[in-house]
């Protein structure tokens, strides 16, 4: 099982490398890595463990619940900001709130920003991937990528309902 000295994300990297010396199937699904690992012993839930995977759905099911809003838009019908809280220690604890859009307009700022942040860094992961495939890749492709999205989003607003009316307001013929 897991020593002291690794991290837990050394540690389930190390069960990654012990599937492949294992000469287990390569590419594989995280899913196959983790049926591996609990029938080889090299991984067992612990209390904390099931906590953390049942908040883990929780969180998922809450993220993933919609409803409309008065102009008739899908939107989330749930909210998450992560906050600094102390803990009854006086220590500082990052924690993360669920929220309704009906709560008071703070923790919504906090989460719309939070998720900006998170937009703004997959666009950076993205773009050091891009970069790096360019400048490495053996085949001399390159990808190039817009980091614009304002056409995108113009697109994405557009009606998606026909309309068989002319821009003059004379019906269409058939």
């Amino acid at each position: 099982m897991r020593t002291l000295k690794t991290t837990n994300t050394e540690w389930l990297q190390g069960i990654v490398k012990d599937y492949r010396a294992a000469g287990e199937p390569w590419p594989a699904e995280s899913r196959m890595l983790a049926a591996w690992a609990l029938s080889n012993n090299k991984w067992e839930p612990s209390r904390r463990s099931k906590i953390e995977q049942c908040a883990k759905e929780i969180a998922e099911a809450m993220r993933l619940e919609m409803e409309k809003d008065p102009q008739g838009r899908t939107v989330r019908a749930k909210y998450c900001a992560r906050i600094a809280e102390a803990d009854e220690s006086g220590r500082l604890v990052q924690k993360t709130l669920w929220f309704d859009p009906s709560d008071p307009p703070k923790l919504m700022r906090r989460s719309l920003q939070q998720r900006r942040n998170g937009i703004l860094g997959a666009c950076k992961r993205l773009k050091t991937d891009q970069d790096s495939y360019n400048e490495n890749n053996p085949h001399g492709a390159e990808i190039n990528l817009t980091f614009d999205f304002g056409k995108d989003l113009a697109d994405l607003e557009q009606d998606t309902k026909y309309n068989p009316r002319h821009p003059d307001g004379d019906a269409e013929e058939d």
